[in-house]
């Protein structure tokens, strides 16, 4: 069978007297084709004919969406739910004709943009090495539309205020920011609703407002409309972080400015015909101007001191002079520190910890030892009243001490009250015997006083 243009052609060369083995020759056809062309016959594909089962079309794309691609449970679904036995070749046939696998290409559009007009915002996943330990960190990127130039960081996690830390230092590496940013539908920006209908959420609206942009969200599943910052998210992990260990965050986010500066930003783009940091050139001052101060960006928390004399954030403890104790204190977080105020007075600063948890922070000088001084040092007053007096005594209150607990109070406390008591005679004489037989009972002892003063003093 052949096209009815190449029919014509045959019979053309026919009339200028070509032969048919010529013919057959230069079109890459059989000489029988050319002789049936010459007698006339019919030689034209037959017309593509529709098939019996094109009625069941609806129930067949529908059933084919539910089974996810299956047409073996296509098949099985249409005998059992409406009684309709189609072959399995007929079935292919038509899922190769309808290009029910393959959605059908759209023609695509184009966005053109001015200088200073649009950026563009998004972040990724990304595994990183901090500290010879592999972790998910979440990649921030901005683009500016027209000049393509890129800036990123990388973030712990990614909530509104790593977003806010992020536009922060982006507008200051780029001197600048364009009028539109735009983002997809999340909810770290958008306080609800989506695409065109989408609020933006007040603390963000009113920062964009600071730098003079607003925040637009393109439509659920057009990705497209920020395709200038989505190249640069496989670029980033298939050449930055490839080979690259980082000591800490603050280290991962060093070498990624260095890396846009160096590499990303100074690489020709084919559809720039130049760098992105030569076009950025061109737009520079189109760009809208940073603000004369720009407000630091930080979450203030209050935070009640616990029993070990810290306050906590995210997870970790950081430490404040144990004399506030069960205080209110307002704790605010920056992105690279923790200040802790009392009233308006700053009692503590640390450095923040990005990266695990249950971890504690103890500045120098909060918390003294737990354990006591120990008051009683050096001998007690009732040693130093016994002592000094008779080196006979000294020796006995020595011994004594040695045969008591602690430091020996309760019985020193005792003689001290026996030397009071009795006149220093027999009280001396009897400590003198007491010492000799290694008598420490002080019971005993009175007695022995006992004894030596009634002979002395008293007739009986």
């Amino acid at each position: 069978m052949i096209e009815p243009i190449t029919e014509t052609l045959i019979r053309e060369l026919l009339k200028h007297g070509t032969s048919q083995r010529k013919i057959a020759k230069q079109l890459g056809i059989s000489r029988n084709t050319i002789s049936k062309v010459v007698a006339g016959s019919d030689v034209r594909p037959a017309p593509a004919k529709d098939s019996a089962y094109e009625q069941h079309l609806t129930k067949i794309k529908e059933l084919f969406q539910l089974c996810e691609g299956n047409v073996v449970r296509v098949q099985e679904e249409l005998t059992k739910r409406y009684e309709i036995e189609i072959p399995y070749q007929s079935l292919t046939w038509l899922v190769r004709k309808y290009n029910m696998r393959t959605p059908v290409s759209k023609r695509a559009g184009r966005y053109t943009f001015t200088p200073g007009e649009e950026m563009q915002h998004d972040t990724s996943p990304h595994k990183v090495t901090i500290g010879g330990k592999t972790v998910v960190a979440q990649c921030s990127a901005l683009t500016f539309a027209y000049s393509s130039k890129v800036f990123i960081q990388y973030y712990p996690r990614f909530t509104r205020f790593e977003c806010k830390v992020f536009l922060d230092a982006t507008f200051s590496y780029m001197h600048g920011s364009c009028g539109r940013c735009v983002v997809d539908n999340t909810s770290v920006i958008i306080g609800y609703g989506t695409g065109p209908d989408a609020v933006m959420a007040p603390e963000m609206e009113r920062f964009g407002r600071i730098y003079g942009f607003y925040f637009m969200a393109h439509r659920i599943k057009h990705a497209d409309r920020k395709a200038r910052v989505e190249r640069p998210f496989h670029y980033a992990e298939h050449n930055f972080l490839v080979g690259r260990t980082f000591t800490d965050w603050h280290d991962l986010n060093r070498q990624a400015v260095k890396w846009c500066d160096e590499v990303a930003n100074h690489k020709p783009k084919k559809r720039l015909g130049m760098s992105a940091e030569a076009a950025y050139l061109l737009e520079k001052d189109s760009l809208i101007p940073l603000p004369k101060v720009s407000p630091p960006v930080y979450v203030a928390k209050q935070r009640i001191v616990d029993v070990e004399g810290y306050v906590h954030m995210d997870t970790n403890r950081y430490s404040v002079p144990e004399k506030l104790i069960g205080i209110s204190l307002e704790v605010q977080k920056y992105w690279d520190r923790i200040d802790i105020y009392h009233g308006r007075q700053l009692v503590a600063s640390h450095q923040r910890l990005l990266q695990g948890r249950d971890k504690r922070v103890t500045a120098p000088g909060h918390h003294p030892p737990l354990n006591r001084k120990k008051s009683h040092q050096g001998k007690s007053n009732e040693e130093k009243f016994l002592s000094g007096h008779s080196p006979i005594l000294d020796n006995y209150v020595a011994r004594l001490k040695k045969r008591s607990r602690g430091r020996g109070l309760v019985k020193l406390r005792k003689l001290l009250e026996l030397k009071r008591t009795y006149p220093a005679p027999p009280f001396m004489k009897a400590i003198q015997d007491a010492n000799k037989y290694g008598l420490f009972d002080l019971a005993r002892l009175e007695n022995m006083i006992l004894k030596n003063t009634s002979g002395d003093y008293f007739k009986l």
